[in-house]
């Protein structure tokens, strides 16, 4: 770091609006100076004692890639054998792979190549799986469909029209077309699950802390999730036992958190379930009547092979998402954009070569942020400046209501159910398309999932069906940290609703 001059001092406390008087400048640009000096011992140290080097691994440019759904492929393994030994697997492009380029979707992000392996990757590894390369994802994570990243859009399987739902949009469209057999996703507000749905795959989103967020680009410090996309209930249960557990380094998982054996909890059911329909998930401002028909006859077909499904109420429901606006887009205003990604004032493994790349980056061209983020940089700072982060304080700690209200429920039956999403996948809007319908595609999915993302009950989306020959899916929710139990009652649902194929065709472009 350049000592500061004393004009920079000058500057500082001008904008601050400090008072500090012009005799007292020198004082304070001598005392600041000789502050500023440890900056530079800690740079010193840094690079001596914890930098981590990134190894030479090879990568290269997708060469079939009809679907826009790779960012960059690998044949990445370790080399041993393990649980997931044979198994191909992509990982989103907002999670580092040491020594493979990731752009997260972002011309901020453009150009950096992390130095280390997020947690989840290199559990993956150990595990015998070979990573097969980065999926695309939305443009910064800010979107529910798949139409911002930077490198074009992601289309869907079922009809390369439409969107895939994001923001682990090349994650669901790797999964759905065959190209892989798993992927990492990343949740903040759906973004597992909404893919999912849309592609007619398994989107698993664990409850919050259970699996470790180090070394995702973060978005939101309290929303931030990472989980397993796959093509089969037991094939995300594989995956998240070996990504599951605490790591030390990521301050969102209670000490001592613990994955378990979740292949073997999913036989561990010996009577039928007790499922709670809640009416509030059909009743969104947007939801339609196709979408509802398909969750209500998977519903018919559960209760036909034995389970109970009774209709609740569970009215916060419908003030979740509006929890969710407030948290996302405050919290994210203060950590993603002026705390470049990372943020502030917590304990564990921060990035700082991500940090200071970013940071530079966007601050070099602000508007190369994508319309969301813009949306979100506007509503937050407005609501920052007017209310000084109370609002946010407020929907934090109205969190505990909305959790208590499905908690009240659970106490009585098993899972919860309800449509994924209310919609089915959408047009992708045109390249040329206005701000309205870039911002209204992104946005208009959200008001099933993100609630959850609030809360941190675990949640997993599994086909239900097709209305008009695209996919819907079923919601089914649990207990916190109870995982195993939802994963359960998916792979029992899943067992009497079937699994999804994407037409041959389209598997095709693919191959």
């Amino acid at each position: 770091m350049v000592q500061p001059s004393r004009r920079a001092v000058e500057d500082i406390a001008d904008e601050l609006r400090l008072g500090i008087s012009a005799e007292d400048l020198d004082a304070y640009h001598s005392a600041a100076s000789g502050l500023l000096g440890s900056w530079k011992v800690v740079d010193e140290l840094y690079a001596r004692d914890a930098a981590p080097r990134a190894p030479v691994r090879r990568w290269s440019e997708p060469s079939d890639n009809p679907l826009g759904a790779w960012y960059v492929t690998t044949d990445l393994s370790a080399g041993v054998d393990g649980p997931l030994s044979g198994r191909r697997v992509a990982i989103k492009d907002n999670v580092a792979v040491a020594g493979i380029p990731m752009m997260n979707g972002s011309e901020t992000v453009r150009g950096f190549v992390p130095s280390a392996d997020a947690t989840v990757v290199a559990r993956l590894l150990d595990a015998g799986a070979t990573i097969a390369g980065k999926a695309v994802c939305e443009d910064l994570c800010f979107s529910g469909a798949s139409h911002t990243s930077k490198t074009g859009p992601v289309r869907n399987p079922w009809d390369r029209e439409r969107t895939t739902g994001g923001s682990s949009s090349g994650s669901a469209a790797l999964v759905a077309s065959g190209s892989v057999d798993f992927a990492i996703g990343g949740d903040q507000g759906g973004s597992i699950r909404i893919p999912a749905s849309f592609c007619g795959v398994v989107g698993f989103k664990p409850t919050f802390g259970l699996v470790p967020y180090t070394g995702a680009f973060p978005i939101e410090q309290s929303l931030d999730h990472l989980g397993p996309i796959a093509s089969t209930v037991a094939d995300a249960a594989a995956m998240l036992t070996v990504i599951a557990g605490a790591d030390g380094k990521d301050p969102r998982q209670p000490a001592g958190i613990a994955g378990t054996d979740y292949i073997a909890a999913l036989e561990q059911v010996d009577r039928g379930l007790r499922i709670a329909v809640v009416s509030e998930g059909f009743e969104q401002s947007n939801s339609d009547a196709g979408v509802n028909s398909v969750v209500r006859q998977a519903i018919e077909k559960l209760t036909a092979a034995g389970h109970q499904a009774e209709e609740v109420s569970v009215p916060w429901h419908k003030h979740g998402a509006a929890l969710w606006d407030v948290i996302s887009v405050e919290g994210a205003t203060w950590q993603m954009v002026h705390g470049n990604a990372y943020g502030l004032n917590w304990k564990g493994a921060y990035d700082p070569q991500q940090m200071a790349f970013y940071g530079r980056q966007w601050r070099r061209d602000p508007s190369a942020f994508p319309e969301t983020v813009k949306l979100v940089a506007i509503g937050g700072t407005y609501a920052l400046r007017e209310g000084f982060g109370a609002g946010y304080a407020k929907a934090r700690n109205l969190e505990g209501v909305l959790a208590a209200a499905y908690d009240c429920v659970l106490d009585s039956y098993d899972v919860l159910v309800m449509p994924t999403l209310p919609i089915t996948a959408s047009k992708i809007p045109p390249a040329d398309a206005p701000v309205e319908e870039i911002l209204g595609r992104a946005l208009e999915m959200l008001s099933n999932t993100s609630p959850f993302d609030v809360t941190g009950h675990p949640a997993c989306t599994i086909p239900a069906g097709l209305s008009a020959g695209l996919p819907v899916g079923l919601m089914v929710i649990g207990k916190r940290f109870d995982d195993a139990a939802v994963l359960r009652a998916a792979h029992v649902f899943e067992q009497t609703l079937g699994t999804l194929t994407a037409p041959d065709y389209n598997k095709e472009l693919t191959a």
